[in-house]
């Protein structure tokens, strides 16, 4: 399906890897010129490489700190300048430490508030002035998390839950000139899940990496995991005009692994 984001300019948020990369790789085959940023320059530099060769978009790889607002107005900035104006916007971030409640202290609640709410705050509110002046989407990546907890990770069952407010509140004061809308991802195989899985074949838990994922995937009624461009798939339709009449959507790309 031809999604029509050919020639438009989109920016992802921590796009050098995970998901976020999906996402860019997502809106790159579709003829987008994109922009990523990150914090390690060879997963920055891989990143653009592969973008590359994906599409006839335009690249832009920036080493940026999505914790740090002036970074984040520098980021949003640099993609207006190298694209000349800006259509869509993904939020994405790496995940907060896991842990319980009693093993959380306050700093760490408030690097994960930075990491994962204000990151989306600053993006969205520099990005907003250049995503309504001819309209625009903003799509912010989270977790099944903010739908259903998940044990040991009281900061993303949290913390997560306030990009989902933000998503409907922006959907509502941006409309109708800029659509607003989120992803739930579930389980999907990105570096940090193969690492996870690996560590377990290293303690014995599983016998084999293949083993491993099928473990992970046990509780998923398709039975397995997510390819990582699953998500981005999504991330790409509801950033194009198939989507043009959804609004305020908080989508989970779960396998249908929700109960709820």
């Amino acid at each position: 399906m031809d999604f029509g984001l050919d020639g438009d300019s989109a920016l992802v948020t921590a796009g050098s890897s995970g998901l976020g990369l999906a996402s860019a790789k997502a809106l790159a085959r579709e003829g987008a010129h994109v922009a990523v940023c990150g914090t390690t320059p060879d997963h920055l530099a891989a990143a653009e490489a592969e973008l590359a060769d994906l599409g006839e978009g335009d690249v832009l790889a920036m080493e940026a700190d999505i914790t740090d607002r002036e970074q984040v107005e520098g980021f949003v900035d640099a993609t207006v300048a190298a694209f000349g104006g800006l259509d869509h916007v993904v939020t994405s971030a790496g995940g907060p430490p896991s842990g319980s409640f009693l093993d959380t202290d306050d700093e760490d609640w408030y690097a994960a508030y930075d990491l994962l709410v204000m990151s989306a705050v600053w993006t969205t509110r520099f990005a907003h002035p250049h995503l309504a002046d001819g309209g625009g989407t903003i799509v912010n990546i989270t977790s099944v998390s903010v739908k259903e907890v998940i044990d040991g990770l009281v900061l993303s069952n949290a913390v997560r839950r306030a990009v989902v407010g933000l998503m409907k509140t922006q959907s509502r004061e941006f409309a109708p000139e800029v659509r607003v809308n989120a992803v739930l991802p579930g389980s999907h195989e990105t570096a940090r899940i193969s690492d996870l899985v690996e560590q377990g074949v290293e303690r014995g838990e599983y016998d084999s990496y293949e083993a491993g994922l099928a473990e992970w995937g046990s509780g998923v009624p398709l039975g397995r995991i997510g390819d990582a461009h699953e998500l981005g798939e999504a991330v790409a339709y509801l950033s194009s005009d198939r989507s043009s009449y959804v609004n305020g959507v908080s989508l989970p790309v779960d396998g249908g692994s929700m109960r709820s």
